[in-house]
């Protein structure tokens, strides 16, 4: 793969820097969702789907083109981490049941569940590109560790 990768060492330092003290979680949706997408070149739609009512996702802050408004939990990726509680790390969209194409271009995902401090998911993060099996375990990992950091505080 081409174009830069993310420092996660980096961009951990540098998300919990600019969250310090902040409680509100739309401020750190966005804040987080600018950061990580521009920390790597893979990152072509980076951002956040918030739980507004049981089962429904609603599109959150994001970089990238525009997204989807509404994600029921029982449909595509970001439906099936919310469901789940698990992460969804997608190597080639077309081979994901129910994949719900907000973008043509993209060819695989990565979306972690976003829960707060008492264990309660108010969100999933989705990352899409438009490389086939552009995201890695350690990707997730490295991602879910600075989620959990920015979001248990809530």
């Amino acid at each position: 793969m081409t174009g830069a990768r993310a420092d996660y060492d980096a961009l951990s330092q540098s998300v919990l820097a600019l969250t310090e003290g902040e409680t509100d979680e739309i401020a750190l949706m966005a804040t987080v969702a600018c950061e990580v997408h521009h920390s790597d070149a893979r990152f072509d739609w980076t951002g956040f789907y918030r739980v507004t009512e049981p089962e429904v996702l609603k599109i959150g802050p994001y970089q990238g083109g525009h997204g989807c408004l509404v994600i029921p939990f029982s449909r595509g990726v970001c439906g099936a981490a919310a469901r789940t509680g698990e992460v969804q790390l997608v190597a080639d969209v077309d081979d994901f049941p129910g994949h719900i194409a907000c973008a043509s271009s993209t060819r695989s995902e990565l979306v972690l569940p976003v829960r707060n401090g008492a264990g309660w998911i108010i969100a999933v993060f989705d990352i899409d590109s438009d490389q086939p099996d552009a995201f890695s375990v350690e990707d997730a990992e490295a991602l879910g560790t600075i989620l959990r950091a920015v979001f248990d505080r809530l």
